[in-house]
């Protein structure tokens, strides 16, 4: 591996890292959605440093070329990402539709008040 290689990938890992954190301390991103992209980040940033690992490893799990696992692991990442992404977005679908049927109760109720209000005072019927 040539110097600017070795370079290039720890910088690389040092950005991705830093943006992470940068996105939480500014609360423009939340930590639970921050959790795989950390772990990412401070996998790329070993593994920059630490370029044997990637190889040991690759070794270790049976993988032939190390940059597969490299891609594998990218993939199992972003499929966790996108998975929770999921979730969150299926307990919102859910919440805004608990949401809009309250807010239609609360408006055929306030309806129902001021169709009272608008009759004469002695005619204290309920509507039909």
């Amino acid at each position: 591996m040539s110097t600017a290689t070795y370079i290039l990938g720890i910088v690389s890992a040092l950005i991705a890292l830093f943006t992470v954190v940068e996105l939480l301390r500014r609360r423009r991103l939340r930590e639970r959605h921050a959790v795989w992209w950390f772990v990412a980040a401070l996998l790329a940033l070993v593994l920059g440093i630490f370029p044997a690992t990637l190889t040991a490893l690759a070794d270790l799990l049976g993988v032939e070329v190390p940059t597969n696992l490299v891609f594998f692991v990218s993939i199992v990442i972003l499929f966790l990402v996108s998975l929770q992404h999921s979730s969150e977005l299926t307990g919102l679908e859910d919440k805004t539709r608990v949401l809009a049927e309250e807010s239609a109760l609360q408006k055929v109720r306030l309806e129902r008040l001021e169709g009272l209000q608008e009759r004469p005072s002695g005619d204290f019927r309920p509507e039909p």
